[in-house]
């Protein structure tokens, strides 16, 4: 089993639970992403605790560069996960741990709700997910920051505190910083309760795909026009939302589904042309069917 071990106290606490409870099963990730002044420093960190514990360590540098328009914390997040995939199937571990937490949990949830986000990103941050052939857990999501860091404290470990975490220039740090005091003010213990709604939410989301795939054997893959408008327009946009998701593991925003729904209604004569740009790539119609067109 491995651990995603930045040498925070999330990632510390989590650390040191797993090799408590499994001796000499556990091995311990770590991804500089060298984005800041301090990361050689958490990562001497790092191998410093291991060190004292008798867990073996492995850790790799990356270079998160993103594209122009694109977010630096998602170029960053797709680099650590590509990064502890590859470094946990090295090792041989059949999944990788990591250290979020309730607080954390309750932040994404209301950092979607910020951004008028669909089923999808209400619901948040899942216990068990794949990525990269690589099986992720989340043990901690029921576990309150607070929690962990009195645990640390009480037993005198060690951690560091990213410096970043205070800038309030990005999104979630003033989501941690101003809203979420302000929703313990008002709602004490709130977290459990955005946690059942994240929950509700991927209850939701899973009989949709349900329902998307019943209806995508009806219309075919790819999707023919004639049969995607026998369905109700609810419908057609959640079967496309799937098709897309499963074709090109792409998501249309919601301007680019409307106006994709408008062209399909649309479409009655065959000289009716669809030629849509739905993220990176383009959806186009071919005879009576539809497209994705990747990027080249």
């Amino acid at each position: 089993m491995a651990v995603a071990f930045s040498a925070g106290a999330d990632s510390t606490a989590l650390l040191f639970a797993a090799h408590r409870r499994w001796p000499g099963q556990v091995i311990a990730l770590h991804v500089n992403h060298g984005l800041q002044a301090a990361a050689d420093s958490f990562q001497n960190h790092a191998q410093a605790f291991c060190a004292l514990h008798g867990i073996v360590l492995r850790a790799e540098r990356v270079q998160a560069v993103h594209a122009p328009g694109d977010s630096p914390e998602d170029a960053a997040r797709q680099a650590r996960y590509t990064a502890l995939a590859r470094m946990a199937e090295e090792a041989g571990a059949a999944c990788v741990l990591l250290g979020q937490h309730a607080d954390d949990q309750a932040e994404t949830v209301l950092l979607a709700l910020s951004r008028g986000a669909g089923l999808p990103g209400l619901a948040a941050m899942g216990e068990r997910f794949e990525r990269h052939g690589q099986v992720f857990g989340r043990p901690l999501l029921d576990v309150p920051s607070t929690a962990l860091r009195a645990w640390l404290a009480s037993a005198g470990h060690a951690f560091v505190d990213d410096p970043s975490n205070a800038d309030q220039r990005f999104t979630r740090n003033r989501i941690r910083a101003v809203l979420m005091p302000a929703w313990e003010a008002c709602f004490p213990g709130f977290r459990p309760m955005l946690a059942r709604s994240a929950a509700h939410a991927a209850q939701g989301q899973r009989l949709l795909d349900d329902l998307a795939r019943i209806d995508l054997a009806q219309v075919g893959t790819p999707p023919a026009i004639a049969r995607l408008q026998a369905l109700s327009r609810d419908r057609q946009a959640n079967v496309l939302r799937h098709w897309l998701r499963a074709e090109a593991n792409v998501a249309a925003s919601a301007a680019q589904l409307d106006e994709l729904l408008d062209q399909i209604a649309a479409c009655t004569t065959r000289g009716h042309r669809i030629r849509l740009k739905v993220a990176s790539g383009l959806v186009t119609r071919e005879g009576g069917d539809l497209r994705f067109v990747a990027p080249i």
